[in-house]
């Protein structure tokens, strides 16, 4: 298994020199996250999932959760490692400090959860879960839920759920079957069942607190009937402390693909006190609290996983001997050259990194704009973030996703037949990674959600906000003695992605089904454009350092090396997802569906 190290240099190199978060936290009033508290986090984030997450990794995967009788035991050193975690404030570190937390700013939070999610992906669906959950309740819930719930789930002594999906429905959720019967007492009985439902039951906490989507006797049809409601696993009593079990029990844990440690449970409710959260009937504003936030934490898992599998094999490559150059043998002294000498290997390796960083980097800029939309004073600076946050959340799930499978591929593909034996660790990663492009709304979901809703139901306003920013970059970039090419080339790609929503939009108005077709291709090619921008960012500033003689002159020449691998490697792909979405939706639909078999 590759043994994962923090990448602290490249997550510096955001934090205190692309993004500044220093300086964006003075302008919040966040006075806590001053440099050196931040630096002490990342030293100790780093150490606790290096020396505690990361070697329950494979052992994790390898004995997977246990079912028995309805209770699930997770594998050896999982729970210890949640009492450590708790014990260490991690849980609660960026949580209000109304109930317990510590209040620092959620790009902290994030940062904290990528070392998490890249040493080790199953154990860090718990403490996710969790925290969505938090959210959804922190937003949406009476005074007196807060209170009860929030402390300890802050805390760590109580842990959450999110439960959506039935066996007969995934992402069409008006027409979920789970009913919510309302009682003399205020409360309602739930009774019905959920499947995938992620850390659904463990043993990890003394209460877990679910958040389950069901329908009043009286709902309108459709998701316009859909409330959202809270049901302990066991009821509090009457001092908040853990009651009587409730009537929702485990039916089963589903045997996996990947992220095996992570117990995916079928739940069902029997009657099940429940207590409603927001509106009745308005239960699917309060479900997008928490899918915004599970979905950021979805896109950050290709992320993790691709990291963890760059270094497994940069590594490798850097070892085992194979071949000689094409040009001549690197190491004479030596039966072989190392792997890393070869071209493919080397697109490989670079495709990685460019992906990984890149994908940091749009990570790390949306959670400055978290960090706005909670702590900003100004009302029209909270707007712009959530505008902004709007548009970018379903391209950080999708496109952080598909690249990061990508990522994962080209990683097992650099060991070789090695790379498909268990032992080395690279092909779990894979395993891993291939559920994040599926799970939170599939990726075909979350094109439709970028194109139809927030862009073209927005008439352009939000793909607006941010094409604005990447045309005042490229104006104040313009006359770049190094990048001036690459500026003209974003700024290029920059107006071509106006003309061609604009272009689709025209077509959908003649046949909807032209959004569809075009959706993927154009949440890809926008993705692509918006890793061009930030991968420029970081260029300028690895130039400026270069130029300066400040910091690391190796670590600058690899950021200018890979932003080149970029531009003239990965980039051009756009063109490609340009073609297919100018090519329409006749070649999609023209064949009828009971030719497909033929």
């Amino acid at each position: 298994m590759p043994e994962y190290q923090a990448p602290l240099r490249d997550m510096r190199f955001l934090i205190d020199h692309v993004f500044d978060f220093h300086a964006g936290y003075a302008a919040l009033g966040a006075t806590d996250a001053s440099p050196d508290m931040v630096s002490a986090i990342l030293e100790e984030g780093a150490r606790f999932c290096e020396n505690v997450l990361a070697p329950l990794n494979r052992s994790g995967d390898e004995e997977g959760c246990h079912f028995d009788n309805g209770v699930v035991t997770t594998p050896r050193g999982f729970k210890e490692a949640f009492a450590q975690y708790v014990e260490g404030g991690w849980h609660g570190l960026a949580a209000d400090p109304a109930y317990g937390g510590q209040g620092l700013p959620h790009s902290l939070g994030l940062v904290i959860s990528e070392m998490v999610g890249s040493s080790n992906t199953s154990w860090g669906m718990y403490p996710g879960l969790t925290h969505g959950a938090m959210s959804a309740i922190h937003a949406h819930g009476t005074r007196e839920q807060k209170q009860l719930y929030l402390n300890k789930l802050t805390a760590g002594q109580w842990t959450g759920t999110m439960c959506l999906t039935e066996a007969h429905c995934g992402t069409d959720l008006g027409i979920i079957k789970t009913r919510a019967v309302p009682q003399a007492d205020g409360s309602y009985a739930l009774s019905g069942s959920k499947i995938f439902i992620s850390a659904g039951e463990h043993d990890l906490s003394e209460n877990i607190i679910h958040l389950v989507l069901a329908k009043l006797p009286d709902a309108p049809a459709g998701t316009k009937g859909i409330s959202l409601f809270i049901v302990p696993k066991f009821l509090p009593d009457a001092t908040g402390e853990v009651g009587e079990r409730n009537g929702v029990s485990c039916g089963s844990i589903e045997h996996k693909m990947g992220i095996k440690a992570s117990a995916t449970c079928v739940l069902n409710f029997d009657g099940a006190q429940g207590f409603l959260i927001g509106e009745a009937n308005k239960g699917l504003n309060c479900m997008f609290t928490m899918m915004n936030h599970a979905r950021l934490g979805t896109g950050m898992q290709g992320l993790c996983l691709g990291e963890t599998s760059f270094q497994g094999a940069i590594k490798y490559a850097n070892e085992r001997l194979q071949m000689r150059a094409l040009t001549g043998p690197k190491a004479p002294e030596k039966t072989a050259d190392p792997i890393i000498v070869h071209p493919d290997v080397r697109r490989m390796l670079l495709t990685m990194k460019a992906f990984n960083e890149g994908n940091r980097a749009l990570a790390y800029f949306t959670a400055q704009l978290l960090d706005v939309a909670h702590l900003s004073d100004d009302p029209a600076q909270r707007q712009e973030a959530d505008n902004l946050l709007a548009f970018l959340t379903p391209i950080c799930k999708a496109f952080m996703t598909e690249t990061g499978l990508e990522v994962t591929n080209h990683g097992m593909q650099v060991f070789g037949g090695h790379g498909f034996i268990r032992e080395w660790g690279m092909e779990q990663l894979v395993r891993d990674c291939r559920i994040a492009p599926i799970y939170e709304g599939t990726n075909g979901i979350q094109a439709l959600d970028l194109l139809g809703r927030k862009v073209l139901g927005s008439q352009g306003k939000l793909l607006l906000g941010f094409t604005r920013i990447v045309h005042k970059f490229c104006v104040a970039n313009a006359e770049h003695p190094q990048l001036v090419g690459y500026i003209a080339q974003l700024d290029g790609l920059n107006r071509q992605w106006g003309e061609l929503t604009t272009k689709v939009g025209m077509a959908a108005m003649k046949n909807p089904d032209e959004v569809g077709a075009a959706a993927l291709d154009y949440l890809m090619y926008s993705g692509y454009i918006i890793l061009a921008y930030l991968w420029l960012r970081m260029a300028l500033v690895a130039q400026q350092q270069l130029e300066s003689e400040q910091g690391d002159g190796d670590f600058a020449k690899a950021k200018l090396a890979t932003c080149e691998f970029y531009f003239k490697r990965l980039l051009p792909r756009t063109g490609a997802h340009l073609a297919a979405i100018e090519s329409g939706s006749d070649c999609l639909m023209k064949l009828p569906a009971q030719l497909f078999a033929l």
